[in-house]
């Protein structure tokens, strides 16, 4: 004669088991989709600080001899007053991937106070620290967002 008590804590045993290794790859499996959507956030950042560092760029290096930093990021989507041409360096105005708003931290040209750059407001520790193009090698240690900067420095 079988004890069925025995055979119901065994079975109690065996049920507990296969809910917490459930639980444990449910776990697992979070955790990997939120790395997945913060590194497509990293990449996203990396194209839109580019996308204004090269509008910045564009904006100062389009007249000749007049070289003027952008006063704010607006004027980067607005028609070039400055020429007759009225180019326009951006087409709008990005959203900061991390943050989700379009807040940015302006970094301002020390001399005259027009916007040379821009970096996130997130205090977030980035999951990429390095394997940057030299052209972004100042993000490389990084140790938030907010010092992924993407700045526009003419040549001197």
């Amino acid at each position: 004669m079988v004890n069925t008590k025995n055979q119901q804590g065994f079975t109690y045993l065996i049920a507990l088991f296969m809910v917490a290794t459930l639980s444990i790859v449910t776990l697992r499996a979070m955790e990997n989709s939120l790395t997945k959507d913060r590194r497509a956030k990293e990449e996203q950042l990396l194209f839109v600080g580019q996308a204004y560092q090269q509008a910045i760029m564009t904006y100062y290096q389009t007249i000749p001899g007049s070289k003027t930093f952008p006063p704010d990021l607006a004027t980067l989507v607005e028609p070039d007053t400055r020429t007759s041409t009225r180019h326009v360096a951006l087409r709008k105005l990005y959203f900061d991937p991390i943050t989700g708003t379009q807040d940015w931290l302006l970094i301002k040209d020390p001399k005259t106070g027009g916007v040379m750059g821009v970096s996130s407001t997130s205090l977030q520790q980035p999951i990429k620290v390095n394997g940057f193009p030299p052209t972004l090698s100042n993000l490389i240690g990084a140790k938030t967002y907010q010092q992924w900067q993407f700045v526009y420095q003419p040549s001197t």
